[in-house]
């Protein structure tokens, strides 16, 4: 059976974020995730994981000046040091929280600058990563992400993202497969997932058009996941969607994936 994780950073906003930890486990979630932890000492969340019985199962690199459009810098050339001194802090947190994986964002392609360079910034950067994080037992993991919802990332298709992985080793990095971002991009996501299913560490979902919780858009979501199931993926799901309501008022789709 798929196993779903809740995103906090998108689900149960209508609570402050330390106590959507607890709304997640009420909600029958045996994981989450989130976008970034920073704003809060590991300890905190920490306690929060332990207090509700949840396994925390990826979040983010610090993504360079988010608030200002940002979102991440392993690509970008002269950016090295604070990509570093950024991954090792989220090893820190990745460690406190007991956290396997962890993304790693590919960052906006910068312009006039060309393909190649960005793609070697990028390769230099994830091979580094990938020898830090195995010493701290944390798999990184990369995200193509949809050109509608962030236009110029670097990163913008699965099979980009595989032959990435091919290069730094797929034993020591790993693909986010996104199914909303697949979906847009992309499309035909269950051959794709069939695909590149030997590399997948991590899975996102979403419905289309509109980000909304599975079963508001237009895919089919019952055999989607069966199809998932049936490949052997035994990887977590994550919840990055935005409800188009109240949190657990949409979340009837969930109902027969909750654990026993």
């Amino acid at each position: 059976m798929p196993r779903f994780a809740a995103n906090l950073s998108m689900m149960f906003q209508e609570l402050p974020f330390l106590e959507r930890f607890a709304a997640a486990r009420a909600a029958g979630f045996e994981a989450v995730e989130f976008l970034f932890p920073y704003d809060f000492k590991p300890a905190e969340i920490a306690q929060r994981l332990r207090d509700n019985g949840l396994q925390q199962v990826l979040f983010n690199a610090p993504p360079g000046d988010w608030a200002n459009g940002e979102r991440g810098t392993a690509c970008i050339p002269g950016r090295g040091q604070e990509f570093r001194d950024g991954l090792l802090k989220a090893l820190d947190y990745a460690t406190a929280l007991d956290c396997p994986r962890l993304h790693v964002m590919a960052g906006l392609a910068p312009a006039g600058v060309a393909h190649d360079t960005l793609t070697a910034t990028y390769a230099v950067n994830l091979d580094w990563a990938a020898t830090e994080c195995a010493k701290a037992a944390v798999k990184p993991v990369i995200e193509p992400i949809n050109q509608r919802d962030i236009p110029g990332l670097f990163l913008r298709s699965m099979d980009q993202g595989a032959a990435i992985i091919a290069a730094i080793g797929p034993e020591r990095l790993g693909l986010q497969f996104d199914l909303y971002h697949c979906q847009v991009s992309e499309g035909d996501i269950v051959k794709r997932v069939e695909k590149h299913l030997a590399v997948i560490a991590h899975m996102q979902v979403a419905d289309v058009p509109g980000r909304n919780e599975p079963g508001t858009g237009e895919v089919n979501w019952p055999y989607v996941f069966q199809r998932i199931d049936a490949l052997g993926f035994r990887g977590w799901i994550g919840c990055e969607y935005r409800p188009a309501g109240e949190t657990t008022a949409g979340l009837g789709w969930f109902a027969p994936y909750k654990a026993a």
